[in-house]
């Protein structure tokens, strides 16, 4: 059996991130290094998008950022400046190439193209099992969900954002492509939270994508109708689909981490590193895998790496109220941006304010809901 000293499942954001930063930091030259994927990505496969205060690492791959974003439904619009603030967008093509240009530069770390089917925790390490072999790691990072554990319990709502995007080419100008809208949640919300995102990218070229934050995924007509529909609305009727963009992404409160053991670590969002409220994870990724250099340098036990925060707190009793009340997202979000400055919004999202901040974002939300989620946790803890 092949030893190495980390092995890396999975190469997607997360995972080929992580062992960028590795083979970036010379603290790792020694070390053997081996990342494990059924393929190796190399296209544009995904979008990610993130809002980031003044310059940031990926600013020379981006596609695409926005000074303003335009937030709207039926009860509130507005077209905010983001100040010292921009809304970016990422292809992963030039991500991937980036990355793995410069980790092949790298005689320590190697790439196997295999499909994992189980790993295995030991007091020394782990063994990776694929289709192929098995390898022996002390410390394994892992991304790939193999079990969904967090589907099987029902302690912890899971909500699922869900969305089919198009990116779409008209013929002459139909866009203003300064502006991002963030949130249009004027469309058909069907007892559910539903809102389009529109990212126009040139005067002619825009993305267009449907989204929910619900139980239940749609049939691939339900997305292109209401897309069908949307377009119709803005009178865009001549256009040509260049792209069709698809995912599911759980938000959920399931306390991931528990998965973990000393030499077991789950990354990305089988770690849970997307933001359950959000359900972003591409900044938050950034973030994560910049901690976890520092505490693979320091410590040696993976449950010492995830400590539980308010934010969690703040992030567990959103998802309850929007799971037991999902018709409710529209006026949640409306009164959210309404009432907060737009920096502060996106500071408590990404964690970044003080206590006295959150109660103020917090009192500024329709308290019912959230006293009820709160007092009905209180009793099940």
């Amino acid at each position: 059996m092949s030893q190495y000293d980390y092995i890396i499942t999975g190469s997607g954001a997360s995972g080929l991130m992580l062992a960028y930063r590795m083979a970036n930091d010379s603290f790792f030259d020694n070390s053997s290094i081996l990342i494990i994927d059924k393929e190796k990505k190399n296209s544009d496969d995904r979008t990610w998008c993130f809002w980031e205060n003044g310059e940031g690492e990926w600013d020379e791959l981006l596609h695409k950022s926005w000074d303003k974003i335009l937030f709207e439904s039926n009860t509130y619009k507005n077209t905010i400046p983001l100040q010292s603030y921009a809304y970016k967008m990422l292809r992963s093509g030039v991500f991937y190439d980036k990355l793995w240009n410069f980790i092949n530069t790298k005689n320590n770390i190697r790439f196997i193209e295999d499909t994992v089917v189980n790993i295995e925790g030991s007091e020394d390490g782990a063994i990776v099992e694929t289709l192929k072999s098995k390898y022996f790691t002390t410390k394994l990072l892992n991304s790939i969900d193999l079990n969904k554990k967090y589907t099987l319990q029902k302690k912890y709502p899971v909500l699922l954002q869900h969305f089919c995007g198009w990116f779409i080419e008209t013929d002459k100008i139909s866009f203003d492509d300064s502006t991002a809208t963030f949130m249009d949640f004027t469309v058909d919300q069907k007892r559910n939270t539903r809102f389009m995102y529109v990212l126009p990218i040139s005067p002619n070229k825009a993305l267009f994508e449907y989204t929910l934050f619900s139980k239940e995924v749609l049939t691939k007509e339900e997305y292109e109708s209401e897309l069908l529909k949307y377009l119709a609305i803005k009178s865009i009727t001549e256009y040509t689909i260049t792209e069709i963009e698809q995912g599911v992404i759980p938000m959920t409160s399931y306390k991931f981490w528990e998965q973990n053991s000393k030499n077991i670590l789950h990354i990305g969002t089988v770690g849970g590193w997307t933001k359950a409220s959000t359900g972003y994870t591409f900044k938050n990724t950034s973030k994560k895998t910049i901690q976890l250099i520092a505490f693979l340098k320091a410590e040696n036990d993976f449950t010492n790496f995830r400590k539980k925060t308010r934010f969690w707190w703040y992030d567990l009793l959103l998802i309850d109220v929007l799971s037991s009340y999902n018709h409710l997202g529209s006026k949640l979000f409306s009164t959210l941006f309404k009432r907060n400055s737009l920096k502060n919004v996106f500071r408590f999202l990404d964690e970044e304010t003080s206590f006295i901040e959150d109660l103020r974002i917090m009192l500024s939300m329709p308290p019912l809901r959230f006293i009820k989620a709160l007092f009905r946790r209180v009793l099940n803890f």
